[in-house]
């Protein structure tokens, strides 16, 4: 999702956040993303109320469910290129989103990103579901076993090379996102569009 489906600049939401807690944006990176809470809400260590509650001791301040959402939704710009090239591959074959994300945006991606709803269906996953993150390769093969797809079927499309190369571990079939127009090749390649 973040970076492919929307842009996503998390310095815009570590500003945000800074702001609100009276702290400097390197002391909210360091807080909550070097900290490893960001780490473990992703990987389905942390519930979304626990995830709320480890920001709050972190920042000395409280950090609530509109303050997350304020936050996070500032910091997101859909990329309709991308959401459009999703469209044509939906008309050929099922879709599904994997996004290394907690709990607390499963409740939210109604609200968030109403748009990729109408491309993904019930099809859209936090990582935090399957117990793991991207790039274990665990995490697609676990995906590909809820849909009923043999991994060596399945394609995924992520911009950090780690994830990809997870996924070919799994023996998926990947591809790295620079751009659309990259992706638009690579997507008529394997007649997917």
């Amino acid at each position: 999702m973040d970076d492919v489906l929307l842009r996503y600049d998390v310095e815009a939401r570590r500003a945000a956040i800074a702001q609100m807690a009276g702290l400097a944006v390197a002391d909210v990176e360091r807080l909550i993303w070097a900290s490893g809470i960001e780490d473990s809400a992703d990987a389905g260590r942390l519930s979304a109320d626990a995830y709320l509650t480890a920001v709050t001791a972190a920042l000395g301040v409280p950090f609530a469910r509109e303050d997350w959402f304020r936050t996070r939704r500032l910091a997101m710009t859909m990329d309709m290129a991308v959401v459009d090239l999703a469209l044509a591959v939906r008309r050929r074959t099922a879709l599904a989103l994997l996004t290394n994300n907690g709990f607390i945006m499963k409740e939210h991606f109604d609200a968030l990103v109403p748009g990729l709803r109408e491309v993904f269906g019930p099809s859209m996953h936090v990582a935090a579901e399957f117990g793991t993150k991207k790039p274990d390769p665990a995490i697609y093969a676990r995906l590909a076993a809820l849909y009923g797809v043999a991994p060596g079927e399945a394609v995924m499309i992520d911009d950090k090379i780690a994830n990809v190369e997870g996924a070919l571990k799994a023996g998926l079939k990947a591809h790295c996102f620079r751009d659309a127009a990259e992706l638009r090749s690579f997507l008529a390649d394997l007649a997917l569009i």
